[in-house]
């Protein structure tokens, strides 16, 4: 029941109806059955884990709640911790290692020399790497007392299972979520319009910008030894694209229908591609809610940027190694691409750390020049190429194809400009092009002032021009349900 079905399409009007019938007291159960009929429509077994992360987290969180003594409460956070990501560990890693250990293996040991290790030869459900770091969350949020342990197990069960997160988040807080079901989950109409308005532009990210990229990125990538520059150059900026409106259309999507129940889930994407730094990107425009976990829950208790500048370097790569291997999974497979990717975002936040001094010596000494357009274009355009390069990396089916693509890239970079206009573009590719442009030309009068304000600003006449110019693009654009969202097999 993906969100761009027409069977979400008839599960989500059914889901509100029936939740603005009941009574305000009731209307946590409704939603928790209808979010487990979401989640089996996927994998009937999977409701399984779901529940089985629920009572592991809503016992430890009780039982750390009862007791006073420290050994206890640190048992309880282990437990609790061990299970849920150790599970998520398991599922993602055990396959793939014991396969990377009998390569090893066999190269070290004589040829006639047999071994093998016994595989599980099963995935980790779909949305699990989402629902186990919430369940984390909660656990170190009470460990900590920054929330008490719910005593109402069925809250504790809506907010690992809420429909409209569990599959690629946001990777929400209990300490947000929580008191909004405890307040009463009342509908009001405001809401109900910027739902709408975010479900539409979620769908037409998705629909209409990722899934008609996406072929075009596919068909590069899977002939990589064999492409030409122009080709591979075109499918690195196609996939930067393709994976920001593929996932920040998924996060609009679910953010707008939470909106129509009456929550409001965290903000998950904020322009990445307007970043000046790579520090901003990953510091608060890209995946949000998953760089403040590893900031409050990772970062920050390894020492965060309050040791020396060793720790403080050591800190952050560690931060994005492990980042890279939580992307590690069914998307693009688990391999070492992950690593490397992880590692090179590590890498710039290095750089950024080494170069602060002086961007300040800059701002001090020459405002006018740290502040004017043409720097500031600048910065955003090696910002985004940086993040390009890297996503090679998330994308190829290997370290080794990876390289490749950077290397054929490179070798005809000088002779890119004299092939286009012999190179034989397709009515996709002008899409493409079309669909990015007016992406971005979106993205900067947005950035100025919210998009959603100048609509209500404007005219009768051009906003509604606008929305019908919308739903005209999904009916005659879009590729409805063409492929899954790429963020629910991480």
């Amino acid at each position: 029941m993906l969100f761009n079905s027409l069977g979400f399409f008839l599960f989500l009007p059914l889901v509100l109806a029936v939740h603005a019938a009941l009574p305000v007291r009731r209307r946590w159960a409704w939603l928790l059955i209808a979010s487990y009929a979401f989640y089996a429509s996927f994998e009937p077994s999977g409701a399984l884990y779901l529940a089985a992360v629920t009572l592991v987290i809503y016992g430890c969180g009780g039982g750390m709640g009862r007791s006073e003594h420290r050994p206890v409460r640190i048992a309880l956070l282990s437990v609790g911790l061990v299970l849920v990501l150790g599970l998520l560990v398991t599922f993602k890693f055990y396959d793939f290692v014991a396969g990377e250990i009998e390569r090893a293996s066999a190269a070290l040991l004589a040829a006639d020399t047999t071994f093998g290790l016994p595989r599980l030869g099963v995935a980790a459900p779909v949305g699990f790497s989402f629902y186990a770091f919430s369940g984390a969350s909660y656990l170190i949020d009470v460990y900590v007392r920054r929330i008490a342990p719910q005593r109402h197990g069925g809250h504790v069960a809506l907010y690992t299972a809420f429909f409209p997160k569990i599959l690629a988040g946001p990777i929400e807080r209990a300490t947000t979520f929580l008191p909004q079901v405890g307040a009463g989950l009342r509908i009001e109409p405001a809401n109900l319009v910027s739902g709408l308005q975010l479900i539409g532009w979620g769908l037409f990210k998705k629909v209409v910008i990722a899934d008609n990229l996406a072929p075009l990125v596919d068909r590069a990538f899977s002939i990589a030894a064999y492409a030409s520059p122009i080709e591979l150059l075109m499918a690195v900026y196609f996939f930067a694209f393709q994976i920001y409106c593929d996932f920040s259309g998924y996060t609009d999507i679910a953010i707008g229908v939470a909106l129509m129940f009456g929550i409001t889930l965290m903000e998950n994407f904020r322009r990445p591609y307007l970043s000046r730094s790579t520090a901003e990107f990953w510091g608060g425009r890209w995946h949000i809610s998953l760089g403040r976990w590893f900031r409050d829950y990772l970062y920050i208790p390894l020492g965060g940027s309050r040791t020396g500048r060793i720790r403080r370097y050591a800190n952050l790569m560690s931060v994005f190694v492990v980042s890279g291997l939580w992307h590690a999974g069914l998307g693009y497979g688990v391999g070492w691409t992950f690593l490397v990717w992880g590692a090179l975002n590590g890498f710039y936040q290095w750089i950024g750390l080494a170069t602060a001094p002086l961007w300040r010596w800059l701002g001090d000494r020459l405002p006018k020049v740290s502040a004017s357009t043409p720097l500031l274009i600048v910065r955003v355009l090696v910002t985004f190429h940086l993040i390009a390069i890297a996503w090679i990396f998330f994308r190829a089916a290997s370290v080794s194809e990876a390289v490749l693509i950077l290397q054929k890239i490179a070798a005809g970079i000088g002779k890119i400009v004299a092939l286009l206009p012999r190179y034989p573009f397709t009515a996709e590719h002008y899409l493409g092009f079309g669909l990015i442009a007016l992406l971005i030309v979106i993205e900067i009068l947005d950035e100025r002032r919210s998009i959603w304000k100048r609509l209500a600003a404007a005219p009768l006449v051009l906003r509604w021009g606008v929305y019908y110019a919308g739903i005209f693009a999904l009916l005659i654009l879009g590729r409805w349900q063409a492929r899954e969202f790429i963020y629910m097999q991480f």
